[in-house]
């Protein structure tokens, strides 16, 4: 992305598109029952709350009536019909893992399989977006958590500890590709989430193959243990790397979520929060909700200067539905620089 002079003035910067993560599919109920919702209605309520909040796109998982993740995509129907009849301009980006809850005490926290994933496609109502994981690896996501962060919940237990940091994500390159092309046939944005420059590197020659043209929305995900640690040096890089083009949401967890939200704000960037990424304050004392952390959000923008988008503005901001016809369309849309002559890989460098 190129810096020009005034970029930090908000009258140069996309008004805020706040990404939701209220469901977290990670705790118990007992883990935070003031704001984990259980029944369905709870459930569909909680994006209203999150909607009427100031947040625009809301990251959805689903539970069970016993509180637990579900892993049912008619659940997920349910709860995606509940929220469109009430929140109808909402952009719903289904989480691609579907649950990642371990099925039983002391079990690893498993994805699902591939063909169960490719089904999110056929989802209905049909989502705005699926998150797509890129390139297998690690997903400890209790390396840089605190103690303090988990104490009394469910993740402190050793069945908990095990199976949360034992965690893989498994994106082959089959299933990546697969899945995307199976997304944009149902007019479903890829929401691509990436751990680091390789992660993104493997988006860009995905686009310039022509295997995805839409498009580049996606989130840097800070939360060490095999991807990104957060600071301001893993984020710069990133940003340095990706095309002007680029709809960019920054994404941490616990304490380091408001932080790493203040340098996105500030630097014309987009921010998720909820109760999935963390649970706490920034002193510890007391825990916040997801509609607290968004209006926390709401306030900071504002206080920098920055409008926060409205849901009509947040599908024009992330291109909600569009596709390209062609390989040179989605570079040059993205602001990548055009593959080379005769190839169709083109150099991992921007043009001067």
């Amino acid at each position: 992305m190129n810096f020009l002079d005034g970029h930090l003035f908000p009258e140069n910067q996309d008004k805020l598109v706040i990404t939701a993560a209220p469901y977290g599919p990670e705790w118990i109920p007992s883990d935070f029952p003031e704001d984990i919702a259980v029944s369905m209605e709870e459930q569909v309520q909680k994006a209203v709350d999150c909607y009427n909040a100031g947040a625009t796109v809301l990251h959805v998982h689903v539970r069970e009536a016993d509180g637990k993740g579900s892993k049912r995509l008619s659940k997920f129907n349910e709860l995606l019909a509940g929220i469109r009849a009430r929140v109808p301009d909402m952009i719903l980006q289904v989480g691609g893992s579907i649950s990642f809850a371990p099925e039983s005490d002391g079990a690893s926290a498993k994805w699902l399989s591939d063909d169960t994933r490719h089904m999110l496609a056929e989802l209905e109502p049909t989502p705005d977006q699926v998150t797509v994981t890129v390139n297998t690896t690690q997903m400890n996501v209790t390396e840089h958590m605190e103690e303090a962060d988990i104490a009394g919940t469910s993740m402190a237990t050793a069945e908990g500890r095990r199976a949360y940091s034992e965690m893989i994500v498994p994106s082959t390159p089959s299933f990546v590709e697969e899945h995307v092309r199976r997304l944009s046939a149902r007019g479903i944005q890829s929401a691509f989430q990436f751990y680091n420059l390789n992660s993104f590197e493997t988006v860009e020659r995905l686009i310039r193959r022509g295997v995805y043209k839409g498009p580049l929305v996606c989130n840097w995900v800070a939360i060490s243990g095999g991807m990104d640690a957060p600071n301001i040096y893993n984020l710069t890089n990133f940003v340095r790397a990706v095309p002007d083009g680029t709809m960019l949401t920054v994404e941490s967890s616990m304490r380091n979520v408001l932080p790493i939200n203040m340098m996105g704000m500030a630097m014309g960037l987009h921010v998720r929060c909820g109760i999935e990424d963390n649970l706490w304050n920034q002193a510890r004392t007391e825990k916040m909700t997801t509609v607290q952390q968004i209006e926390q959000l709401v306030r900071l923008s504002r206080e920098f200067g920055r409008e926060v988008a409205t849901a009509k503005e947040a599908r024009e901001i992330c291109k909600i539905g569009v596709f390209y016809d062609t390989v040179e369309e989605t570079l040059a849309a993205n602001g990548f620089s055009p593959n080379r002559k005769g190839g169709n890989q083109g150099f991992l460098r921007r043009a001067a």
